[in-house]
């Protein structure tokens, strides 16, 4: 039985406006319309004989995706949660310490949650070839067959055949230049460095004790540190915080002489940027790709992603037009690896636009900031059936509710009372207050917010169900 791993960290900066710092690409709806990137990694090992996935995450995207975990109804399934980033190799290091300190010593099948394969029946084909090397104690990675030269992965030669459908790897190589991947397709030799992998958790941890010993001893001293809480593992944060920095392939598997790689030809790729998306999604009869309310004209070879409002094209060619309901962004297909560089101007600048949606999701629900001006702001508030917020209060802040649908269950200081629709109810700044929805039914309110100051931050927590400080 495998176990896999699923690394769902990044922000995927090259897809902003839609991934963002709190809600990135692999938690978004792009390849699939009705899945997640993380969900249908997950879909897509149907057919497998596995364990129940456990993932690796960011912190800050924890109910996020324990949101999405729940809809697959894998809600069981153990979360680890990394404070801070240390690359793929620690991380994949506590998932491996884990395991066998379940008592079990399982092959562990790495993926990353934000891949997209297309051909679902080849990829478990090569998994299958991957496990006889895999138990014997070799670690397997899977190298993406190339259709086109290209400049922006890594590359792995193979090496001599070990006659069960894998090879050794001869070597690894970085992003080429345009001329040497062209010279890499042409041999046949080179396949793409997908970063999945294969092996048995024991052997994994063997290979990172011999060359990078001070990264396993960093997670063991993150995992004795930690604690379980509901399904998330979370570490010692201070100890984890000391580990060094550094990927599954310099800290283990270009140095490993057990090193195998199984070719995978199944319609493979990262959707690294909004061209890449544009590459693998149906186009219409003029190559467009146009999502949500759009209307075109002499246009051609263009994706549009329409996520509140009409947008419209004429006679315009070869661009990626993205909107979402706090930002517009348009860039030429050639261009779009440079859409960080917008993202880094709103770092700089202090804007939140590429933390953030409008949109946030809470583990409670969302809120959505559908206005705000000089000490006001207007949000529109649904609470899940049976979630409550935290019980809270506000320095700077008062608060008026008007449900508009469902029975919100109020506490006001110390009073406690039914709210229900086209009713409302006010907070005073410095009040203590809690919001609940009892019913079975998503509960939608609006709330205007007036005060001083109406930051995020100015909340003070007494109890919360979900943990939060």
């Amino acid at each position: 039985m495998l176990l896999p791993i699923i690394m769902a960290g990044g922000s995927g900066s090259r897809l902003w406006p839609l991934s963002r710092q709190l809600n990135p690409k692999q938690f978004l709806q792009l390849a699939d319309a009705q899945l997640s990137m993380l969900q249908a990694t997950i879909a897509r090992l149907k057919g497998l004989d596995i364990a129940l996935p456990r993932l690796i995450c960011n912190e800050q995207h924890r109910f996020l995706a324990a949101e999405q975990l729940r809809q697959l109804d894998m809600e069981k399934s153990n979360i680890l949660l990394e404070p801070v980033g240390r690359n793929t190799a620690p991380a994949i290091a506590l998932a491996a310490l884990q395991a066998v300190a379940d008592g079990q010593d399982p092959l562990l099948l790495v993926l990353a949650a934000d891949h997209l394969i297309k051909d679902v029946d080849a990829f478990h084909s090569a998994v299958r070839t991957a496990m006889p090397l895999a138990e014997a104690g070799k670690l397997v990675t899977f190298g993406i067959v190339p259709d086109h030269p290209e400049t922006g992965y890594g590359y792995i030669e193979k090496g001599t055949a070990t006659g069960d459908g894998g090879f050794a790897v001869s070597q690894f190589v970085e992003k080429p230049d345009l001329a040497t991947a062209t010279d890499y397709l042409q041999s046949g030799d080179f396949l793409w460095n997908s970063g999945m992998f294969l092996f048995r958790a024991s052997r994994y941890l063997q290979e990172l004790e011999r060359f990078a010993p001070a990264i396993l001893e960093a997670c063991k001293k993150s995992l004795a540190g930690g604690q379980l809480d509901l399904h998330f593992t979370r570490v010692d944060a201070a100890e984890f915080a000391l580990c060094p920095d550094d990927s599954i392939d310099y800290a283990v598997m270009e140095k490993t002489a057990d090193a195998v790689v199984v070719p995978l030809d199944a319609g493979w790729s990262d959707i690294g940027s909004w061209s890449a998306l544009w590459d693998v999604s149906d186009k219409d009869e003029h190559g467009n790709v146009l999502k949500g309310d759009v209307l075109h004209h002499s246009s051609t070879n263009t994706y549009v992603h329409a996520s509140s409002r009409l947008v419209t094209l004429v006679g315009v060619e070869d661009l990626v037009i993205v909107e979402t309901k706090d930002a517009i962004m348009v860039a030429h297909k050639n261009n779009v690896q440079d859409v960080k560089k917008i993202v880094e101007q709103l770092k700089d600048g202090g804007r939140k636009e590429h933390i953030n949606h409008r949109e946030v999701y809470r583990p409670w629900g969302v809120y959505d900031s559908i206005d705000d001006g000089h000490r006001y702001q207007v949000k529109r508030i649904t609470v899940k059936p049976g979630a409550k917020l935290s019980v809270q209060m506000h320095h700077h802040r008062a608060e008026h509710w008007i449900v508009v649908s469902g029975t919100a269950k109020v506490t006001n200081g110390d009073t406690t009372f039914l709210v229900t629709e086209n009713q409302s109810t006010y907070i005073p700044i410095g009040q203590v207050h809690a919001l609940e929805n009892p019913g079975v039914i998503p509960l939608e309110l609006i709330e205007v917010q007036s005060g001083p100051y109406l930051g995020e931050d100015d909340i003070v927590r007494f109890e919360d169900k979900y943990g939060r400080a």
